[in-house]
């Protein structure tokens, strides 16, 4: 199968022999934050550099936008009660649609000075909400280009009761991340430094180790330029990473299993469908998907 490069027989047991993209939209700037929500059988996702949210419906095939402007918007989730929560590069904060269309605001500065620009987010099973901080939304085109106002690039973590707690300020460009399936482990990777790192979660919420995990590394130096960015676990709790050429797999000791190739950059993706097996991909100006064999995991965890 020419969309893949395995390094490990395993990985092609997770695509069917005639699995091939399909674009389901076009003609974007750069697309970002894929969500999938299962009883309204939609993907959320952005166009950063447009300050767009878009949603795409299975049922029609129809693309709307949801929000205009959006300040430019990158990661989106949806806590447990089921509403929209956005990662604003413009604005620097994590914002929450609420059902009657308003937004409020969850996070936007710490120990009273701005947030660089919350890039990617998760929600646990308690309802504790997990967010990277990079630079990206202070530089041109995928945000607004100004001084950062924080000394370090941090991971935070947004309490049940709306605190703000700093759970980890020694990245140099924190950016994807997801949980493990039993949400035991917290995974984060780091863009300049090429690498995931996991962090064990105890049952207080508290996050502990941070060793590296694995690396994004292009196995035989042909797949060309990337770095990691959007992550997803599947159901049988491999890691999914976006990186140099496509998507990296790794199995849960953190040993490269192969890459799927995409047509153009993958920056983020989600497993959707009813049976978790579809992989939609934010890919460059395109937004696009393919069939899996085996399903994906579901993050998707409203009361």
């Amino acid at each position: 199968m020419s969309l893949i490069r395995a390094v490990d027989p395993r990985f092609e047991s997770l695509f069917a022999p005639d699995a091939a993209f399909e674009v389901l939209a076009e003609g974007f700037a750069f697309t970002e934050g894929a969500t999938w929500h299962p009883s309204g059988e939609h993907v959320t996702f952005t166009d950063i550099p447009n300050s767009r949210i878009h949603r795409w419906f299975a049922g029609s095939g129809e693309t709307v936008v949801l929000r205009e402007p959006s300040g430019m918007t990158n990661g989106t989730t949806f806590d447990r009660e089921g509403r929209l929560l956005m990662c604003e590069h413009a604005t620097s904060r994590v914002s929450r649609l609420e059902p009657d269309g308003s937004l409020s605001v969850l996070a936007e500065r710490w120990q009273g000075a701005e947030l660089n620009s919350p890039n990617d987010i998760v929600v646990d099973d308690a309802g504790a909400i997990w967010f990277t901080d990079p630079l990206y939304g202070r530089e041109p085109e995928t945000g607004v280009l100004r001084e950062p106002c924080q000394p370090f690039c941090g991971l935070y973590r947004i309490a049940p009761d709306g605190a703000l707690e700093l759970v980890a300020d020694d990245f140099a460009a924190p950016n994807g991340l997801c949980f493990s399936p039993d949400k035991a482990r917290l995974y984060v990777n780091d863009s300049e430094r090429k690498h995931i790192r996991v962090f064990d979660i105890d049952r207080r919420g508290g996050a502990s180790g941070g060793a590296v995990f694995a690396e994004t590394r292009d196995p035989d130096g042909t797949l060309g330029a990337g770095s990691p960015d959007g992550m997803k676990v599947d159901a049988a709790g491999n890691v999914w990473c976006a990186g140099q050429g496509g998507i990296h797999v790794f199995d849960q000791g953190g040993s490269l299993l192969g890459v799927l190739l995409t047509p153009q950059f993958p920056a983020n993706f989600c497993f959707g469908g009813d049976d978790l097996c579809m992989l939609f991909v934010c890919a460059g100006t395109t937004f696009v998907r393919i069939g899996l064999a085996q399903p994906g995991h579901d993050i998707f965890n409203p009361r």
